[in-house]
This record gives structure tokens, sequence and C-alpha cells, in this order.
């Protein structure tokens, strides 16, 4: 209710003071509005500031802070509004009261797809600094914070109050370079960690807990194909139990501390197997390693039998879920470079095969027609989502268009200059932004369509089969 919004904001202005309750403000709503103007999300912090200092003072009117927040949602709902748009906003000002204003404050823009936040050079940074300190603070508090949403609050806190702090130093300082250079590797791991966050977060919030664990399954797979399901299952769990604790926590080190544990577990239980996890796992802070285990590329995939498919009891039994990942897995171990979207609308398909037939009257009857469906169209779907990101893996960027160029010449032998260019070009910014590990999730998923038996599969918006 409205003493609890009016206490919650007042202890973190008198917790903080009026100048860290101001940048908390730019980054808090820099994360919600993601896509918001600095000049929008500027008019919102001045007001929010405004309020917290005229009605959190001792003394002022019990009814200070209702009769401004009430003022602040109808500005909000005029014509004209300075705030950041929002397309939920009629919605809640078609509310009264306090409803209107909870609703208002539960608004949030997506999250970004892909990070925007370029570094300017050192030179650049104090160019900026040295014009206007208080500037460069607020616009690089929006841009870093708008860029990297999805990393925890006390993540993103760290990482720009020490590069502002940076700054500040080095840009004074009479050996800048030097000085940039010693910094950048003191704050390296904090770096690190606010990258690796908002990867893990973004997709964490995108899929969920379960669908999370699946990814992280199959991703591992993928690195370490030669290892079994009861080896990898276990640090897939875990892992998503780490990011269901921390992404949301404001306790200061828990992403830093439950990632740096799991990082542990993962190096413990894989490092004696594989060269390339020793390497990632030797010598290095915990951060880094985990870093490092992530941007690992696929392992060739191995020579193995056929993966066995689960009977319809498994799949409807109790541990029904676990055998669908299984068999996914055994999937991605002998395909290592079909990629997460791809897998991804597999992992949805099944569940939904799963549900709608386990529910059935006949779920034997509706499983069989189902597999039969899938036994024509799954191999193929992996086949050529394998070989686009093979070769994007294996080929330089160059020499990868040439043959993109080359196969569609193929397929599509009447196809004009200009519609193959356009094809080859679109294939081409899939495969660099979602071959990767770590692509951005909800951006590759939406270059997918949803794939079941009898859906055809397109990217790029060109069928891939």
């Amino acid at each position: 209710g409205k003493a609890y919004v009016r206490d919650k904001v007042c202890q973190e202005f008198q917790a903080l003071g009026k100048e860290d309750f101001r940048s908390l403000t730019i980054i808090a709503n820099s994360r919600k509005f993601s896509n918001a103007t600095f000049e929008e999300i500027s008019h919102l912090v001045h007001e929010i500031v405004s309020l917290a200092e005229t009605c959190c003072v001792e003394g002022a009117d019990p009814s200070c802070y209702d009769a401004g927040s009430s003022a602040l949602s109808a500005k909000s709902c005029g014509g004209g509004s300075p705030f950041p748009a929002h397309p939920g906003t009629a919605g809640c000002c078609a509310q009264e009261g306090l409803e209107q204003k909870l609703c208002l404050a539960a608004l949030r823009h997506p999250p970004q797809q892909l990070p925007r936040y370029l570094q300017p050079s050192n030179e650049e940074l104090c160019q900026a600094f040295k014009k206007d300190p208080k500037d460069f603070a607020d616009r690089f508090l929006h841009e870093y914070a708008s860029s990297y949403g999805q990393a925890p609050l006390p993540v993103l806190l760290g990482s720009t109050r020490t590069f502002l702090s940076m700054v500040s130093t080095c840009c004074i300082s009479p050996a800048p370079t030097s000085c940039f250079l010693k910094e950048k590797l003191e704050r390296k791991t904090l770096s690190l960690l606010t990258l690796l966050s908002n990867r893990v977060c973004s997709r964490f919030t995108a899929y969920g807990k379960e669908k999370v664990t699946f990814s992280y399954l199959t991703s591992l797979a993928q690195k370490m194909p030669g290892a079994s399901f009861e080896d990898l299952f276990p640090l897939a769990e875990d892992a998503a139990e780490v990011f269901s604790q921390c992404c949301d926590s404001v306790a200061e080190d828990c992403m830093q501390k439950k990632l740096s544990e799991h990082t542990a577990k993962a190096c413990g239980a894989l490092l004696a197997r594989d060269e390339r996890f020793a390497d990632c796992c030797n010598g290095k802070n915990l951060v880094q390693s985990y870093f490092c285990i992530l941007a690992l590329p696929p392992a060739p995939a191995p020579i193995l039998p056929e993966a066995q498919k689960p009977t319809n009891e498994q799949l409807c039994g109790e541990e029904g879920a676990r055998h669908a990942k299984r068999y996914l897995f055994e999937l991605a171990r002998r395909h290592t470079t079909v990629p997460d979207a791809f897998l991804g609308k597999l992992y949805d398909a099944s569940e939904k095969v799963r549900v709608e037939c386990c529910s059935a009257k006949d779920a034997s009857a509706c499983l069989d027609s189902k597999r039969q469906q899938m036994g024509e169209e799954l191999p193929p779907f992996l086949e050529k989502a394998n070989q686009l990101c093979g070769q994007y893996t294996k080929l330089n960027f160059l020499d990868f268009k040439k043959r993109l160029r080359e196969s569609l010449m193929q397929t599509m032998p009447k196809a004009s200059p200009e519609l193959l260019g356009q094809l080859v070009e679109q294939r081409a910014d899939f495969a660099s932004t979602c071959c990767p590990p770590n692509s951005p999730p909800l951006y590759c998923a939406s270059k997918v369509k949803p794939w079941a038996p009898t859906a055809p599969c397109r990217a790029g918006g060109q069928p891939l089969r």
C-alpha cells in the first residue's frame, strides 16, 4: 500500500543520500525502460528525486508523498508526457488511485536483445568527462544500464561505480594511459561478471528454469560430446538454480559467489576429462574460468550409434520431462553445431507433444503418429541447421558467404543475382548472431519459426529445408 511505497523510497533516499539515490534511480529506470531516450529517463529521474527530496525529509506532511506521486501519475497519463513511452501506459491510465500508480510503476520495456553500449577510447572518455563530469556520468549510467539491464542490480551498481571511479581518477592522472591499463586490469573480473550475468539472466528470463536447464545441458553436450547425460545434467540443474537465486537478487555478492561455486563444481567434474576444459579451469579466477567455458566452440561430433528414443510409457510417466531432455541431449551431442535457437524449438515441440498426447484418450496412438512424422522431418531439420552453423564455425566469414552463395545457386539456379545476394546476407546475419554459443535467445528464437511435426522451419525469412 501507500505507506510501503513511501517508506521504501524514503529509506533508500535517506540511506544513500541524494546523489547516490539519483544514480540508482537512473540505473533502475534505464533497466526498466531500455528503449527510452536519455532525455526521457532524465525527466523521470528528475521528478522521482524531487519527490523524495521534498517528501522524505523530517517533518514532511504525511500526505506529501501521496499527493506528489499522484501528480506524477497524472503527468504520465497526460498528453505529450515527457516520460518513457510504453504501450501499456493507456491501460494503466484507465485505472484510478493507487492501482494506477502501481500499474505505471510496474511497466517495463522488453530488454535489449544485443547490448548497444560501446566503450569509447580513453581519449574520448576523458574529453567527455572534462567537458561536463555530471552529464558524462548520467549518460554513461543510462547507456550501460539499458544495454546490460538483465544483469543483477548489485552487479550493475558495482560495475558502473568502478568505471566512473576509473575515469575520474585516470583523466586527471599525469600518466592516463598506464592508469587506465592498471584500472582496467583491476576491474576485469567485474566487467566479465556484468557481461556474463547479463547473458545468463537474459536466457533465464526468456526461457524459465526448466528450459534454461535444457539449454545449458545441450550447450555442455556440444562442447563435450563424450560426456554422458548423468555427468552433465546435475551441472545444468545447478546452473539453473544459481540463475533462479541470483538474477533478481539484491544481495551484493550473490551472482559472483554462487557462479564461482558452480564453476568450481563444473571444473571439478570435467577438468580431467577434456583438455579444453582443463585450460579454462587452470590458473584463472573462477569468473574468468566460467567465461572461458561458455565461450568454448562446439567439439567435433563423435561417431555414436543412433540415439535411443524414449518409449511411450517413459514419456507419459513421472519422469517424462527428464526422458525427453535425455533424448534431445543425445541429438545435441550427435549434432554439435546445431544452435541453441533450433534446439529450443525442438524442446518446445517435444513438450507440446508430451502434454497433448499424454492427456489424450489414446496416448500411445497419438505419440506413435507424432513419432512417425518426426522420423521423417527431424533429420533434414537437424542436418540443415548443423550444416549452416558447422560451416560458419569452420570457415572465415568471407569463405562462409562464398560457400552460402554456391549452395544457394545449386538449389535455386533460376534466382536473380539480387535475390541471391539478399538471401546470402540474411543467412550470414543469422549465422553470425545465432550460431555462436552465447547467442541472444529471444532474437534468435524469433528468426526460427516454431518447429513441430509437419511445420516447416524458416530462418532469415527463407525456408531452411
